[in-house]
């Protein structure tokens, strides 16, 4: 037996559980069981057939994200300045 002072009223509390405090407690470990086994299994994605000959990105990747902005730029820039004459 547990005995705890609380605001000032001694309390006390059985030490074992209830049935439904077991049942809980036991679904919450198998809940967590199971997200271990989840997150200890490879995603596959780098195994899937549609990644077969594909290559990573490289860091020079943002240099074509500017480039196609700049030229997306000009595009528009264009169409304005010469639709208005």
């Amino acid at each position: 037996m547990l005995y705890y002072k609380d605001m000032g009223l001694y309390t006390k509390q059985e030490v074992e559980r209830t049935e439904l405090q077991k049942r809980v407690a036991e679904e919450l470990q198998d809940k967590a069981k199971r997200a271990r086994r989840l997150a200890d299994e490879p995603d596959l994605v780098e195994d899937s057939a549609y990644m077969h000959g594909m290559k990573k990105t490289t860091s020079l990747a943002w240099l074509w994200v500017v480039i196609v902005v700049a030229a997306v730029a000009l595009i528009v820039y264009s169409a304005v300045k010469y639709s208005a004459r």
